[in-house]
């Protein structure tokens, strides 16, 4: 069980000496207790102390790094039932089921597909992360031939080895060993061998369960063989046992720190329609799975998915922000217009979105303004004349552009005036108001243009 912040208190230093960088120990132990700092902050626990509290102030569900490289990702160390009330942490990892059975040709087609699955979205790439290789024939023999295939044509892809054949989990790590894979299927037929197997190879352990109660007897066997990364399966299948089962895992390990379900939820979504399996796979998405596998990756589900697990695993208090810079748009050249606008990243990504469509090439100027859009930022005094002009001199803009024309979106028109008297030699432009203006507004300048020569 999680102790109290007194509780904790009573197992430090109590010198208040600041290491931390809180005024006192009590008011780090109660950060403790809520999860929201870290003991290695106190370099004076004593080593019993700190045995004591590792545990204590770990997360409630255990963290767990998958696969290797560039295309690892984290799974667990979630620490609330609900986004609003802190965040939540790893986002859930997307999976696409190969079986075995498919011939060679489409194992590595759907490894391709899986690895041109990214796409950009307010500035974040976004992907499916994993593959779920299923013993779909029960044989060594084709099994260990598939993930030979994706062994050589995804090597970079975290992978996911389902079988609940001891012999073949013997067969197919030494292609996956150094790479940090799951071997999910440990149930209650196999559940000594499996852990035996996966503490040979020391990789994550997936539990194949029946049930809330089987997944809990599991699990402590899992620990029991000395099994420390595990993923857990209670065996939900439909909307409403996903959405039950998954609601009980974490309440549990958050609530009640009962640490044989403190691990990540991997979801199986697979449906034979794909608008089905896109909404139960969503419903892992907002119900806590840390993995959902799927039986397609169509584009529009992609983006549908993508776009909701970016939703939910983004900080509500803060907003989406992109760099401030001044971005290219096409290939613009010292002619090419400037435009300017905030960092929110949903306005960035419209306003880029717009010049690109107007087939001219342009220099977008993208200010800090804490994540605001235009007006909530003019409205708060972090969109100024001053701070425009002042941020314009230090973007480097002069040695980009030779026209000193700033085109200012048509929302802050009023601040054109002020700009142009704090800008010295500069023009400004008052832009229209809404993004989907642009196009228009750019035809009318070329023809302007045009008529002038």
């Amino acid at each position: 069980m999680a102790l109290t912040g007194v509780e904790i208190f009573k197992l430090l230093p109590k010198t208040n000496c600041k290491k931390c960088g809180f005024p006192t120990c009590l008011a780090f132990a109660m950060k403790l207790a809520q999860r929201q700092a870290s003991l290695d902050l106190c370099p004076d626990v004593s080593s019993e102390a700190r045995q004591r509290l590792s545990e204590a102030s770990a997360p409630p569900v255990r963290p767990i790094l998958f696969g290797t490289g560039d295309r690892a990702v984290r799974m667990g160390e979630e620490t609330v039932l609900f986004r609003h009330e802190k965040r939540f942490v790893n986002p859930t990892v997307f999976a696409l089921e190969i079986k075995d059975t498919l011939a060679d040709s489409e194992i590595r087609d759907r490894a391709a597909d899986v690895m041109g699955s990214e796409i950009e979205r307010v500035g974040q790439r976004l992907r499916i992360d994993a593959i779920a290789l299923v013993n779909d024939s029960g044989t060594i023999e084709t099994f260990e031939s598939a993930a030979s295939i994706l062994a050589s044509h995804a090597p970079s892809i975290p992978i996911i080895l389902c079988t609940r054949s001891p012999e073949a989990a013997r067969g197919v790590l030494p292609f996956y060993a150094e790479k940090k894979p799951i071997l999910y299927g440990m149930d209650a037929s196999n559940a000594d061998a499996m852990a035996d197997v996966a503490k040979q190879f020391r990789v994550t352990l997936g539990i194949a369960a029946k049930g809330l109660d089987e997944l809990v007897h599991l699990s402590e066997k899992a620990k029991q063989h000395g099994i420390e990364d595990i993923v857990i399966d209670s065996g939900a299948r439909s909307a409403r046992e996903i959405l039950e089962h998954n609601t009980v895992i974490r309440r549990a390990a958050v609530k009640k720190s009962f640490r044989p379900l403190g691990y990540p939820i991997i979801t199986f979504a697979q449906r034979e329609d794909s608008l089905a399996e896109a909404l139960i796979a969503a419903l892992g998405v907002m119900k806590y799975s840390s993995i959902v596998v799927v039986r397609s990756i169509e584009k529009w589900k992609c983006l549908a998915l993508f776009t909701l697990r970016q939703n939910m695993f983004t900080d509500p208090q803060v907003p989406m922000q992109v760099e401030q810079k001044i971005y290219r748009i096409g290939e613009p050249t010292p002619a090419s217009p400037l435009f300017i606008t905030t960092n929110f990243s949903l306005t960035y990504f419209i306003v880029s979105g717009e010049i690109e469509n107007s087939k001219t090439p342009g220099y977008l100027a993208v200010m800090d303004c804490e994540g605001l859009s235009v007006l909530t930022a003019w409205a708060a005094g972090k969109f100024t004349a001053a701070k425009i002009a002042q941020f314009i001199r230090e973007s480097g803009a002069e040695q980009l552009v030779q026209h000193r024309e700033l085109i200012i979106p048509g929302y802050v028109a009023v601040l054109s005036g002020a700009i142009e008297d704090k800008l010295e030699g500069w023009k400004v432009t008052v832009g229209p108001r809404e993004a989907n203006g642009i196009n228009a507004f750019m035809k009318a300048r070329r023809q302007e243009s045009s008529h002038a020569a």
